[in-house]
């Protein structure tokens, strides 16, 4: 370009760069597919769009089978603290959402949602927004829907690493455009064509961090993006800083050490020590969120290897890999698999039928030519050629040793999640020792085991909570029933007592009718109707000895009169005559047996008395019992 900076005007002196430990130099092969500009792809006749394409929980569906969705279209939701939303790369129908192959090293499928294409790419309403005027909470909860994840491969929710409050703590922030893998030239292409609109989203992430320097790291094999950058940031105070082209510079950790000699502890975060790294096809894809309204349903990829044509290409998440390949020409005939990623920590996908997804920075057309079968593993020999080419500066040899022997708890010790996985110990190996697949065994085992344990730790405390509350709930019931025993016994006692003052009262009443029945009654005789009375009686009880002493002897004789029938007979006779002399002397009235009536009722009266003052006894008996209770309690 016309306007190319002098590259070693770029380059700090040797003082101002930090070197790392280790670190490995393999053949780049970067200019096959960095010749060409960046070439766009047509649509093409499905998309298959996992749910699972970034870091944490998978979003939320939010479309149906049969509908029409327009391109970017929300179609999937952040589901939980760490998720990203998923957005429809075109207009078309939801053809189906259900389990297919995706680019995972398992190999195992995953929910998918498949859209056809209808071929208009009919945009949804795009709603840019003014960053600089908008409250930070605003946009950060904005971009929480715009689907934007970490573009380098980590594919972390770029929402969660920004603040809303521009109180992060952060005061550098520190743009990777290293690229430090084989193969991959996205973020190169990217940078020439590209670095108005990069530095505009750098400015974005800036702001909503609060940060107040900024440096761009740039390896010193990309010279035209280097100047890019430099041209494209003269008019700001960003910082492009070029350093030694040495894997793995790309890594955020060794970088930082690269440019600012810091050393982030194993244990923290970067923004805990006031840093925070994005990579450049991220900011990108803010800019373009912020400016343009357009959430993330595409990224460059760089489709290299054994293929025809290898070029950088705007693919669109979901697009079949044989449709990129297509693009590049077609795969050679000896085109054996594919990696996703570069060679030094990609992998092999397991059908090339799979999507591009938002980690897909780079496909490489595997053959046996480009990469030879590796030859079997040798015993180790001890050279600590790993060890010196670890950028961790851990002991590989003995991870390796650890993990081999299923001895997790001393490869902890030792440091294994420390280890970044880079590879670099198995590129240097003399006994081709596969070091990275141990330490990838061992720390799913550790992983494997602290789940169990967590998932036993939280089976034990639900144990404990729910003998606990049963505990709690025998107490409870056990109180209830002696607050009901108690408040049941008090009810009897008083029930009692008024049962007892009722018949207290009832006999008084009684008492008190029968005396004054018998005083009334006695008072309203006279005295020679008393006598009569009397005299009547003595007639009467006479007449009925007469009759059973004369029933007695004829019954002992044998020979009872024919005319008497029985003693009541002779009774009812003698009483008769009795009333007729009585009514030829003038007394008419018939004898009166109220004295005998009187006798019955006094005894009444009495057995009354009697059975209230027992009952009354009885109250008090169990009102003394029941306090003498209370008080030894």
């Amino acid at each position: 370009m016309n306007a190319l900076v002098n590259l070693a005007s770029l380059l700090r002196t040797a003082k101002e760069i930090f070197p790392f430990h280790g670190g490995v130099h393999p053949p780049e092969n970067k200019a096959q597919s960095s010749q060409l500009p960046i070439g766009q792809l047509s649509l093409p006749e499905k998309l298959v769009l996992p749910l699972r394409q970034h870091v944490g929980n998978i979003p939320k569906v939010k479309v149906s089978i049969g509908e029409h969705v327009l391109k970017g279209q929300l179609i999937a939701e952040a589901e939980g603290a760490v998720s990203a939303a998923i957005h429809a790369p075109t207009s078309g129908t939801i053809l189906a959402i259900a389990d297919a192959t995706i680019p995972h090293p398992s190999g195992l499928p995953d929910r998918c949602i498949t859209l056809a294409p209808d071929g208009k790419d009919a945009w949804i309403d795009k709603k840019p927004q003014n960053w600089r005027t908008e409250d930070r909470k605003k946009l950060v909860a904005s971009l929480r829907l715009s689907g934007i994840v970490g573009l380098g491969g980590a594919t972390f929710p770029t929402h969660i690493k920004l603040r809303a409050d521009g109180k992060s703590g952060v005061h550098t922030l520190i743009i990777n455009a290293a690229e430090c893998e084989p193969y991959i030239t996205c973020d190169d292409r990217l940078m020439r064509e590209r670095a108005d609109e990069i530095v505009q989203g750098i400015a974005i992430a800036q702001f909503m961090l609060g940060a107040e320097r900024v440096i761009i790291g740039i390896e010193d094999n990309k010279p035209e993006a280097a100047a890019a950058m430099q041209l494209a940031a003269a008019n700001s105070k960003m910082e492009v800083i070029v350093v030694p082209t040495l894997y793995p510079s790309g890594d955020a950790r060794r970088l930082v050490h690269l440019v600012l000699g810091t050393e982030i502890p194993h244990d923290k975060r970067s923004t805990e020590v006031g840093l925070q790294v994005f990579n450049v096809a991220t900011v990108l894809a803010l800019y373009r969120y912020f400016e343009f309204g357009e959430p993330s349903i595409s990224r460059i990829v760089s489709m290299t290897g054994n293929v025809q044509q290898p070029q950088n290409f705007e693919v669109l998440f979901g697009t079949p890999l044989p449709h990129l390949v297509a693009a590049a020409g077609g795969a050679k005939a000896d085109t054996s698999h594919y990696i996703m990623g570069g060679p030094m920590m990609g992998f092999a996908l397991p059908d090339e039928n799979v999507p591009i997804t938002k980690a897909a920075n780079c496909i490489i057309a595997a053959s046996p030519t480009l990469f030879k079968p590796p030859p079997p593993a040798m015993p180790c020999i001890r050279c600590a050629r790993c060890a010196d080419a670890c950028p961790v500066n851990l002991q590989p040899q003995e991870l390796y040793w650890f993990a081999k022997a299923d001895n997790f708890e001393k490869a902890a010790d030792y440091k294994l999640f420390d280890c970044i996985e880079c590879g670099a110990c198995s590129y240097v190996c003399p006994s081709n020792i596969p070091l990275v697949q141990y330490y990838r065994y061992a720390k799913s085992e550790i992983i494997a085991a602290d789940k169990a344990k967590e998932a036993a730790d939280l089976a034990r405390e639900r144990n404990d909570f729910r003998l606990a509350r049963i505990e709690r709930e025998k107490l409870e019931r056990a109180q209830k029933h002696a607050e009901r025993a108690a408040l049941q016994k008090e009810e009897a006692a008083k029930k009692q007592a008024e049962k007892a003052l009722v018949n207290d009262a009832e006999i008084t009443r009684e008492t008190n009718d029968a005396l004054q029945g018998s005083t009334s009654k006695a008072s309203s005789d006279t005295p020679e109707d008393t006598a009569q009375k009397a005299a009547k009686q003595a007639a009467i009880a006479a007449a009925i000895a007469r009759a059973k002493a004369a029933k007695a002897a004829a019954v002992a004789s044998g020979d009872a009169p024919k005319n008497v029938v029985n003693a009541d007979d002779a009774v009812k006779k003698e009483i008769a005559e009795i009333d007729a002399r009585r009514d030829a002397v003038g007394l008419s009235e018939k004898p009166a047996i109220e004295p005998v009536v009187d006798e019955v009722k006094q005894a009444k009266i009495a057995a009354a008395i009697a059975k209230a003052k027992a009952a009354k006894a009885a109250a008090d008996a169990a009102k003394l019992s029941g306090n003498v209770s209370e008080n030894k309690e």
